[in-house]
C-alpha cells in the first residue's frame, strides 16, 4: 500500500508539472485543432473518392482524425514525455542518483509518464475532439459500455507509448546522446501509429505488418473499439500482450544497462 501511494504521488505530481505550462498547452489545443482541420477536409477527400477506404465511411474517417488529434499529445506519439527527461538524465550523469533512491526506476517514470498523459487528455487532447464533434459528422456509439471500453483501451494505449518510450531511452547508456534516437520515436510514431493514415488504409502486406506492430496498439485499435470496429476482448489482449513485452524487455535492458555501462557524466 506504501509503495502505491508512492507511485500514485508520482502520477499526481506528474499531472500538475504539466498543469504549470498554460500557455503552451492552450498552444498546443489551437495546434491539435488546425492540424484536425486540415487532416478532416483531406480525409473527406480521400474518402469522396474512395468511398469504404479501409472499411471506415466518412464519419468513422472524420471520428479518426480528431481522435489523433486528442491522443498525438496525451500518448506522446512523436516523443516528448518522459523519455526526454531520462535521456538527460542519463546524459549528465543524474541517474546515478535515481539509482539509488528506494523505489523502481521503471515504475517511478511510468507513474510520471501516467499522470503526464492524464493532463495531457484532460487539457489538451478533449477540447479539438469536442470541438470536431460538434462542427463534423462523427461515429461515436451511445452505450457507457463502449466507453468504458475505450477508457481501458487508453490506459494500456499509454503504458505500450511508455513502454516503446522506456526503450529508446535506455539506448542512451550506450549512444551517451538521445538526439538521434528522438529522431526516430518521431519519424516510426508518426508512420506506424496511423496518425497520417489509419492502418487500415495501408496497401495489402505493408497494412498486415503495421497492425501487429506494437504502435498499433496506440491509436488504431482504440479508434476501432470507440467505433465498434474490433472486438472489445481482443484489442485488450493485444494492447496488453504487447505492455507486458514491452515493459519486460525495458526492465531487462535497464539491468543490463545499470550493470555494465558507465554513466556519462557520473
Amino acid at each position: 500500500m506504501g509503495s502505491a501511494r508512492l507511485y500514485l504521488a508520482v502520477a499526481v505530481g506528474g499531472f500538475r508539472r504539466y498543469a504549470s505550462y498554460r500557455v503552451a498547452t492552450a498552444a498546443g489545443v489551437f495546434t491539435n485543432t488546425v492540424f484536425g482541420l486540415i487532416l478532416v477536409y483531406t480525409y473527406l477527400a480521400l474518402w469522396e473518392e474512395r468511398p469504404g477506404l479501409g472499411g471506415y465511411d466518412q464519419a468513422q474517417a472524420v471520428t479518426y482524425v480528431w481522435l489523433g488529434q486528442c491522443l498525438y499529445a496525451t500518448l506522446a506519439i512523436q516523443g516528448g514525455g518522459a523519455e526526454k527527461d531520462l535521456m538527460e538524465r542519463i546524459g549528465t550523469g543524474g541517474i546515478a542518483v535515481d539509482l539509488y533512491r528506494p523505489v523502481d526506476l521503471q515504475l517511478w517514470w511510468l507513474a510520471g509518464d501516467v499522470g503526464r498523459a492524464g493532463f495531457q487528455l484532460l487539457g489538451r487532447g478533449v477540447v479539438p475532439f469536442v470541438f470536431g464533434s460538434l462542427f463534423f459528422p462523427m461515429a461515436l456509439p451511445a452505450e457507457a459500455a463502449a466507453w468504458a471500453a475505450f477508457a481501458v483501451t487508453l490506459l494500456l494505449a499509454a503504458v505500450v507509448s511508455f513502454g516503446i518510450r522506456y526503450l529508446a531511452a535506455l539506448s542512451v547508456f550506450w549512444l551517451m546522446d538521445g538526439r538521434g534516437i528522438g529522431q526516430v520515436l518521431m519519424i516510426t510514431g508518426v508512420f506506424f501509429s496511423g496518425m497520417v493514415l489509419p492502418l487500415n488504409a495501408f496497401p495489402d502486406g505493408l497494412g498486415d505488418v503495421v497492425r501487429v506492430l506494437p504502435w498499433a496498439a496506440q491509436l488504431q485499435v482504440p479508434a476501432d473499439v470507440l467505433m465498434g470496429e474490433a472486438d472489445v476482448w481482443g484489442a485488450f489482449a493485444f494492447q496488453a500482450a504487447w505492455a507486458v513485452a514491452l515493459l519486460a524487455a525495458g526492465r531487462l535492458l535497464q539491468s543490463a544497462a545499470t550493470r555494465r555501462v558507465v554513466v556519462q557524466g557520473g
